[in-house]
């Protein structure tokens, strides 16, 4: 199948979490015999922190681990959708694509586009800003791809869209896998961006003071960390390690014991059922997780089994000295870790359910046609 994918950024992951699945699912959808185009603003502003912070060369660095990835940049103001679209047979526009490009390839799916057309949500704005999502012009769409099934009965309550599914996000193993330990690792890191005020308390909470009153060893990575954040990392007894490109996430797992998952505020309380991209890789990478509150509705995962969970700083703190005390623990975590997203989270899993959909989706349409 020939599709077309337009996305806010495929070189940079740059405070783009969604760059995990996104690049991962291509490379599943081309292993699988599809071709796609991929689709960028040539100025979004992912694109354009990374490049600030590392040059050039940050822009290139995702080639190496996705060699199946070719962003075509574009502008706006000049971009062509005839051509862009020429010969797709499948469009995705994923949700942080500009307003009026989301609407304007709408109108041209309407005016004789031959090619299934789907929204793809990966965030909280259905609940959290919902004036935003009801701005979209999404009355040409042949549906959304939601990635939660709370966000699916949001589009459905609201009437956004005709037809909903829920597809989550899920691992790309082939870059998200266990790599060899060192003889010597850290024991705590915790990969991930400030997030503003959505979680400042919650990372008080559930990272800084457990770490800190176990005295543990470990980095915190991620971007955007405000001074007076970066001093609550140091004064946890860990080290701010700043920016890294998410493909190296696996070799920074394997140098670490234990990781914790705290989901920003907006997860936690308004979209159970949504983990953050960080569970997936986490789990895939085979270190163990302790994870704060979050409410696993739709049985993703295995609580106790997969992964451990905490309540309040003093309850992370007994689940993180378990872990680190307790190599049997350990080892049952990370097995049963990885068991669950081989059997279930892939991203070819997420491939084959795309298909699925478009199946559905042209079978329902030729039902139609007859109809008439």
């Amino acid at each position: 199948m020939r599709i077309a994918f337009f996305a806010h950024s495929w070189r940079s992951d740059w405070n783009h979490g969604n760059a995990h699945f996104l690049r991962g699912l291509v490379s599943a959808l081309v292993d699988g015999g599809h071709a796609v185009r991929t689709f960028e603003p040539h100025d979004g502003w992912s694109a354009r922190e990374l490049a600030a912070e590392r040059g050039p060369v940050g822009l290139d660095a995702f080639r190496a681990a996705y060699p199946a990835l070719r962003p075509e940049l574009y502008d706006e103001a000049t971009l062509d959708l005839d051509m862009a679209l020429d010969g797709a047979e499948l469009v995705i526009v994923h949700e942080w694509t500009a307003p009026a490009l989301v609407a304007r390839i709408g109108r041209h799916r309407r005016a004789g586009g031959r090619y299934t057309l789907l929204f793809h949500d990966t965030h909280h704005r259905s609940v959290s800003s919902p004036a935003d999502i009801a701005a979209l012009v999404l009355d040409d769409y042949d549906g959304v791809l939601a990635f939660g099934e709370t966000v699916r009965e949001r589009y459905v309550r609201a009437g956004w869209s005709r037809h909903v599914w829920t597809w989550h996000e899920a691992a790309d193993v082939r870059v998200f896998r266990p790599n060899p330990a060192p003889a010597v690792r850290d024991d705590l890191v915790f990969v991930g961006n400030w997030g503003d005020d959505e979680r400042t308390r919650e990372l008080g909470t559930f990272l800084f003071a457990p770490a800190r009153a176990l005295g543990l060893t470990g980095h915190v990575h991620g971007v955007r960390y405000p001074p007076d954040g970066i001093a609550s990392v140091e004064a946890a007894g860990l080290a701010y390690a700043g920016y890294a490109p998410n493909h190296q996430a696996p070799a920074i797992f394997a140098r670490h014991r234990v990781t914790v998952h705290v989901p920003r505020a907006p997860y936690a309380q308004a979209l159970a059922g949504v983990p953050t991209i960080r569970m997936f890789e986490a789990l895939a990478c085979g270190i163990p997780l302790v994870s704060a509150p979050w409410s696993d509705t739709e049985g993703l995962f295995r609580a106790g089994t997969d992964y451990l969970t905490a309540t309040d700083t003093s309850s992370m703190a007994r689940q993180l000295k378990a872990v680190l005390q307790d190599r049997g623990l350990a080892e049952s975590l990370a097995a049963a870790g990885l068991r669950t997203i081989a059997a279930r989270h892939t991203c070819d899993h997420r491939a084959g359910e795309l298909m699925r959909i478009v199946e559905e989706l042209r079978g329902r349409a030729a039902r139609e046609v007859v109809a008439s």
